[in-house]
């Protein structure tokens, strides 16, 4: 089968749905398909296809994370995917490149997939001021609900993609498939002793702590303000327990400001930015992952730590109530209370419990492989196709 997979952004720049798609790809093409990538390059001034991947001359758009940002239009890009002569068109977007991938769709008549994987209605106070959200959201629905009624199929990582519909008025059932993660790049056994030390010395925090990490884009969206509270509010210096904060975004600085206004500038660490081959070994230095952000459909920096072995303590979400399983892959947090509750019930376990529950916690993300991801993708294209 040949699938043209359609998304906005594509390596070297590294997000959750970048993530998604490189290992869509690496799956479909292990079990013996042929993957073209269609993906927006600010770097480049005319359409040309290189190792699989087709690059579209785009705008870099500085407001929204640096994406770059392709026409809808193109005869060259048209002309191109034709000549791939795809059985399957598949968008991750809904900017230039996922709107050029539906009319793709339409003109060669190839059946379209479309997976939902933003919460839009978090991400408006990017593009619209207080008073404007409201009509904004109308625009985010309209907007949705045009997609989906030219799509074939639907699906998301997680439930709360069904509940973004529903809101939008949208009435197809939406697949729920969960994302994927590179099982083998953060196995914990490939992280040394001495890596691990480094880390330490680094960051000057003492071996006999423990370490929550929270992995991901700083803004608004993601409730690390929220995170911070509730540290401040619960969790004391003398427990020895340390937060670091791994990524960089639009309220990295606003957030530091308030960690040092809060006065846990002890107990919190902001390491920025850290490249994606990097972050195996910063995974294997903690001792759980931690998230107070209801964005989220499936977070792959949330599976990526469990890969790694890292217990999950997430804030409840009524929609994603099933991602983690109390005991079995980590552990969910109401209120500050209880997670600092749940912090330091995973303190206080012995070498042999912690050991089991890491182990637990690597086992419930076991069949999240390329293979698996891909197999799950197949059913819903030849259902489409059939």
């Amino acid at each position: 089968m040949k699938i043209a997979l359609f998304t906005e952004t594509y390596l070297p720049m590294i997000n959750g749905v970048v993530t998604h798609v490189k290992i869509l790809k690496e799956g479909l093409e292990a079990l013996g398909h042929q993957v073209l990538i269609v993906t927006a390059d600010n770097n480049t001034r005319h359409h040309f296809i290189k190792d699989g991947i087709l690059h579209c001359p785009a705008a870099r758009s500085k407001k929204f994370y640096d994406y770059s940002l392709s026409s809808p239009i193109s005869s060259s890009r048209l002309r191109l995917i034709r000549e791939f002569d795809p059985d399957i068109i598949h968008i991750h977007n809904e900017f230039g490149i996922g709107l050029s991938g539906l009319k793709a769709a339409k003109r060669l008549d190839v059946p379209l997939v479309y997976t939902i994987h933003t919460m839009y209605e978090d991400y408006l106070y990017y593009i619209a001021p207080r008073p404007l959200v409201p009509a904004a959201k109308k625009a985010v629905h309209k907007y949705l609900y045009y997609l989906t009624s030219r799509a074939d199929a639907l699906t998301g990582p997680s439930e709360k993609c069904n509940d973004f519909c529903k809101r939008a008025g949208v009435t197809k059932k939406v697949t729920v498939i969960p994302n994927a993660v590179e099982l083998e790049d953060f196995n914990p056994d490939n992280v040394s002793a001495e890596r691990k030390e480094e880390f330490h010395k680094k960051y000057n925090i003492p071996n006999d702590y423990t370490i929550a990490c929270f992995v991901g884009r700083l803004g608004k969206e993601k409730s690390v303000d929220l995170l911070l509270d509730f540290w401040a509010k619960e969790i004391k210096a003398e427990e020895k327990i340390h937060l670091v904060i791994i990524g960089d975004g639009p309220c990295k600085e606003e957030l530091e400001n308030q960690a040092k206004n809060l006065g846990i500038s002890d107990t919190v660490t902001f390491l920025g930015k850290v490249m994606h081959d990097e972050l195996p070994a910063y995974y294997a230095c903690c001792d759980l992952y931690i998230t107070a952000s209801l964005s989220d459909t499936n977070s792959i920096s949330m599976l990526e730590g469990m890969a790694t072995g890292l217990p999950v303590l997430q804030r409840y979400d009524e929609v994603n109530k099933d991602q983690v399983i109390d005991g079995v892959n980590g552990y969910t947090f109401k209120d500050a209370e209880e997670m600092a509750k749940c912090i330091r019930m995973i303190k206080e376990k012995s070498p042999e419990e912690m050991a089991a529950l890491r182990s637990s916690v690597i086992e419930s993300v076991k069949q999240s492989g390329s293979i698996g991801l891909a197999k799950n993708l197949l059913n819903v294209y030849n259902s489409v196709i059939k």
